[in-house]
């Protein structure tokens, strides 16, 4: 009865007989968690691939492709992670172009 009762709090909230048929609820619960392990994996993932795109538009305006870009940062040693950089290019295009300037 505890049982039951515990996962039917879990799943309150799905839909149809996911949230209130015993056996629907322990399925459901069960694939919810491994889609929740597996898309803690995609998130970063799909973080990073954000970051590239807005460095690379960023970039781009300013006569620069992306590949050489991050080259650049290799070669002069700049260690800015793409989390960073893709922060300093939305919120502070001035910095961001200086840094340009100095990797070119």
């Amino acid at each position: 009865m505890k049982r039951r009762r515990n996962l039917l709090k879990k799943v309150k909230g799905y839909r149809y007989g996911r949230r209130s048929k015993e056996r629907q609820a322990h399925e459901a619960f069960i694939k919810a968690g491994t889609y929740a392990f597996a898309h803690r994996k995609l998130k970063k993932r799909d973080f990073r691939k954000l970051w590239t795109i807005r460095i690379n538009a960023a970039t781009r305006k300013l006569g620069l492709s992306y590949s050489n870009f991050i080259a650049g940062l290799k070669k002069n040693n700049i260690e800015l992670d793409r989390k960073v950089l893709s922060q300093i290019a939305n919120e502070a295009p001035q910095v961001f172009e200086k840094i340009v300037e100095k990797v070119k």
